[in-house]
């Protein structure tokens, strides 16, 4: 099998340098970079940078597809968005992890199939993963705990471990979110026992009303001074800050409130995701049976209906018979064992099986030489010789 390795930075809160375009295009002479984006798929050989060194210094999202099983996705968020000690506590072994460098959070999420698996192609992944930056610096912190999730999926944790914290919104998953489950692998079935203690997640943004009812709350001298630093300073991430801080004072308690207080262990996780799936085969496996016992009644009923037109019919279609196999064509032959399949049927019917075998035979003895209509006749089941 041929080597596949697929990576794509993209640089989100500012153009790349012309600095760093030159380093990125001494690593590659193959890529495809712009100002904002490095995407290369290497088909034998290795890139030459390393990607969490690109992450801490130029880059704000990173994908990375190979083909022997390894999907990795790394997210650097501006410190000040995001809160050290509610993100540590999803954080766990090498396939969820987080490291500081200068004023950023780096996080990687990482799944490593053994032995390889399906052969999945790199580009789209990193559309459909993106916004869940956007998602974690506006405080929604469902992909981490979905990356434990992965942790858990993994057997990597013990049964007796304790969950993270279960923030709310787990029944609904965006897109994104759904996508980020498809790429570390996670079983739907643990995401929907995981969901079970998930509070309902308030996506509504503040109104016009009640941001000007807390800005009136602000001290003048505060006003002026992020007044000015909105003018003087280039800061990507000003409106999240001042947001995130609204929120926090306006509802303190909201966010703690919404995570789930019981913390459930890994085992018991797996043992109802488990279960579950268990269930879903069972129900799925009556449903198939009652389908298919519906398709046997409507073709029981169909045949029945078709049978009692054709009733009193016998002498026409014998002798339609007669005509179709005088002939070796084989359509014509396709033909006459339909017939004589209705013909059986009606027999049996009423009764007069022995009438019906009786004529097959004579059918048989004078059509002998025609092998292919005798084999035809065999595979119906006609002949109960």
């Amino acid at each position: 099998m041929s080597e596949y390795q697929y990576y794509e930075f993209q640089a989100i809160d500012r153009p790349l340098s012309q600095p760093e375009l030159e380093h990125l295009r001494n690593l590659s002479s193959r890529a495809h970079i712009t100002s904002h984006s490095f995407v290369n798929t290497y088909n034998w050989g290795d890139f030459k940078g390393r990607p969490e060194r690109l992450m801490e210094t130029c880059f704000d999202a990173f994908v990375y597809v190979a083909n022997w099983g390894t999907h990795q996705l790394m997210f650097r968020v501006p410190r000040q968005l995001l809160d050290r000690g509610r993100v540590s506590e999803y954080l766990c072994g090498d396939s969820l992890k987080a490291w500081e460098k200068n004023e950023f959070f780096i996080l990687e999420f990482l799944f490593q199939e053994e032995g390889g698996g399906d052969w999945v192609e790199g580009e789209g992944w990193m559309a459909a993963l993106l916004p869940l930056r956007a998602d974690l610096q506006r405080g929604d912190l469902r992909c981490l705990y979905l990356g434990w999730l992965g942790v858990v999926e993994s057997r990597e944790l013990a049964d007796d471990d304790l969950e993270p914290p279960v923030p709310p919104g787990l029944q609904t998953l965006s897109g994104s979110l759904e996508s980020l489950a498809n790429f570390l692998r996670i079983d739907p079935d643990l995401i929907e026992v995981a969901a079970e203690a998930s509070g309902s997640l308030e996506l509504a943004a503040p109104s016009a009303a009640e941001l000007s009812s807390w800005i009136a709350t602000l001290a003048e001298p505060e006003k002026d001074a992020l007044l000015l630093e909105l003018l003087t300073k280039n800061d990507a991430y000003f409106q999240q800050r001042l947001l995130k801080r609204f929120e926090q004072e306006t509802s303190p308690s909201n966010q703690g409130n919404s995570l789930s207080a019981k913390r459930r262990r890994v085992g018991e996780l797996l043992s109802r995701a488990e279960a579950l799936s268990a269930e879903k085969s069972r129900r799925e496996a009556e449903r198939r049976a009652a389908e298919e016992a519906r398709r046997k009644q409507d073709q029981a009923a169909a045949r029945a209906k078709l049978l009692n037109q054709l009733a009193g019919q016998e002498p026409q279609l014998w002798t339609k018979v007669e005509l179709l196999v005088q002939n070796s064509v084989p359509k014509n032959y396709d033909e006459a064992i339909r017939l004589l399949v209705d013909l059986r049927d009606l027999a049996t019917r009423s009764g007069q099986t022995a009438g019906f075998e009786s004529r097959l035979r004579n059918l048989r003895q004078r059509y002998q030489r025609r092998s292919s209509l005798l084999a035809r006749i065999d595979k119906a089941g006609l002949d109960r010789r």
